[in-house]
């Protein structure tokens, strides 16, 4: 494990003043002023401050192709991507679609037969589908590559319209329409839409659009804020960055959720997951109910996943959802094995050498592969890629990257480099995919390494948690650590976290691999708890941590989550 640095978030003080002057909690005002928030008005996350649609490109377009195609009672086919970020894309599109009288069905491929997105294979599956040959194609959370699968269904004789977020390759899909904050020449403001996001503004612009017609009056159709359930979801288990867009919508859905107005299979997924949706967090999201979302995905079918959030029927989304919740099981069970395989991989090689992290066994699942990356990624802290086997003689890739490397942007380059080498990639600058061929895998590791030092000038890369420096011992309390929770964290805004020194007066092993605390600081003891943590501490230490409330029989205390603890000098 790569022992990270210690480092301070810059802070803005004039900022923080003019928060605090505007009402807001000093602590908060600190917080929100490191994260760029300079007025209060930036963090009222009502709808009314929601982005425009009419500012996403296209948006208007697809809204009145779709409009079209409802009043005509034309076959629409929704495919979506395997990941929870595509099965909610999938189920607001499908449910908004329904509220406005379409005839819609959805298709995921699979992972396994098909690959990811909308491509000729899938095309196929579409003219057999059950319910009818389709005469329109909506793709959610994929599509922006997809220029032979657009092909295919045209030739087919059915239309697409591509609603998706990933960054495009130099040439687009010839589709009706394409929804995409990041295509070229598209100015809307937030270029950090989830799919799930991209899908649930086209139901804004069509609701939109069949007002206009009349179809609706001024302010009537279906109430697509119903939906927010699903979006925050989608948003928050994709990792995109929360900008003041995407935190506006997490917190509607977020609101909707401990209110109890949730779609019947995010309650049963809460459920199972053992987490109160009365006090519902985006970590909930990311790390309880997503994941048990995603499985179906990395081990099955996420038709499965797909069928629990579009279903209004209570006892089939718990018995959906307690499925989702074994198949998790699995795939835990599944990574701890892969993850054990790949560690001793890397200390039979010269890892430590490169830039990067490449590792394949001929055993691995491909759903799994992504999930081995980023713990590898953590360890080692660089960019990492493990492979599968594919089909015949291909191996599929899953990545993870670390801030200083765009992941998406290094396997460009390879691709450039290496016309034929790299048969198929896409992805973000955190996460991406692609394929090799088996025995291609030798000359890509080196090629792929080269990329990253092309790009970063260095072949090592330091770790780092980024503090918000002391917490001052007033705000050191459960009634802060309430308002913490109840705000809006994740990737691009991160959750608090701050840097004190302690006496360590008692600690024990949990499970033989979590490290219970008992600290002192300014005569003031925490409990105290360092997940995945087997080693004792020295008595005085410097530790980077979280403010968490934890519940027990009634009474709500503070408790700090040790992010990274070190001896103090």
């Amino acid at each position: 494990m790569v022992s990270p640095r210690l480092t301070l978030r810059p802070g803005d003080d004039t900022a923080s003043r003019q928060l605090e002057a505007e009402g807001i909690h000093p602590l908060l005002a600190r917080l929100w002023a490191a994260r760029g928030i300079t007025r209060a008005e930036q963090a009222r996350l009502g709808w009314d401050r929601l982005h425009p649609p009419a500012q996403l490109t296209h948006n208007q377009q697809a809204a009145s192709l779709l409009a079209d195609a409802l009043a005509a009672g034309r076959r629409i086919l929704i495919v979506a991507d395997y990941d929870c970020d595509g099965a909610t894309a999938c189920a607001v599109a499908l449910r908004a679609l329904r509220a406005m009288g379409g005839q819609v069905d959805f298709l995921v491929p699979n992972r396994f037969e098909t690959g990811y997105g909308l491509s000729p294979a899938v095309v196929e599956l579409a003219c057999r589908h059950h319910a009818g040959k389709p005469d329109l194609i909506l793709t959610v959370d994929n599509g922006i590559a997809s220029i032979d699968g657009v092909e295919a269904a045209r030739a087919a004789g059915i239309e697409v319209i591509v609603s998706d977020h990933h960054l495009p390759g130099d040439t687009l899909p010839d589709a009706l329409a394409i929804v995409n904050p990041n295509q070229p020449g598209c100015g809307f403001p937030s270029k950090n839409l989830a799919g799930v996001g991209v899908a649930f503004y086209l139901m804004l612009a069509l609701r939109a659009e069949l007002r206009q017609r009349g179809v609706y009056p001024a302010n009537g159709g279906p109430r697509l804020d119903e939906l927010a359930d699903l979006v925050a979801l989608g948003t928050v288990a994709d990792v995109v960055r929360l900008d003041d867009n995407n935190r506006l919508l997490v917190s509607q859905g977020l609101a909707r959720i401990r209110k109890g107005r949730m779609q019947p299979g995010i309650r049963a997924l809460f459920a199972v997951a053992g987490r109160d949706p009365r006090s519902a967090s985006a970590f909930d999201m990311g790390f309880a109910v997503g994941p048990r979302l995603n499985a179906a995905g990395r081990l099955a079918d996420m038709s499965l996943g797909i069928t629990c959030l579009i279903t209004d029927d209570d006892a089939l989304a718990e018995k959906i959802a307690h499925e989702l919740d074994a198949i998790n099981r699995e795939r835990r069970s599944i990574e701890t094995v892969m993850r054990d395989e790949a560690m001793q991989a890397m200390e039979s090689t010269e890892a430590s050498q490169s830039a990067c992290v490449c590792v394949f066994n001929p055993n691995w699942h491909q759903g799994v592969v992504g999930l081995v990356a980023a713990r590898l990624k953590e360890r080692f802290w660089k960019p990492t890629l493990a492979f599968a086997p594919a089909d015949d003689d291909e191996i599929r890739g899953s990545g993870r990257s670390i801030p200083d490397v765009h992941l998406r942007d290094a396997l460009d380059l390879v691709s450039k480099r290496h016309p034929q080498l790299i048969r198929k990639f896409g992805g973000h600058a955190m996460a991406a995919g692609l394929t090799l061929g088996r025995d291609d895998l030798p000359f890509f590791r080196d090629a792929f390494d080269e990329a990253v030092q092309t790009l970063t000038g260095r072949s090592q890369f330091d770790p780092q948690i980024e503090t918000d420096g002391s917490l001052e011992s007033i705000f050191a309390n459960a009634d802060v650590a309430l308002m913490l929770q109840a705000q809006v964290w994740g990737a691009g805004f991160p959750a608090p976290s701050f840097l004190d020194r302690f006496v360590v007066r008692d600690q024990r092993l949990l499970k033989g691999k979590h490290l219970k605390l008992s600290l002192e600081r300014d005569h003031q003891r925490f409990d105290a708890i360092w997940f995945g943590q087997s080693e004792l501490l020295p008595e005085y230490i410097e530790a980077a941590y979280r403010l968490e409330p934890n519940a027990w029989r009634g009474v709500v205390s503070a408790q700090l989550i040790i992010e990274h603890a070190q001896a103090a000098h």
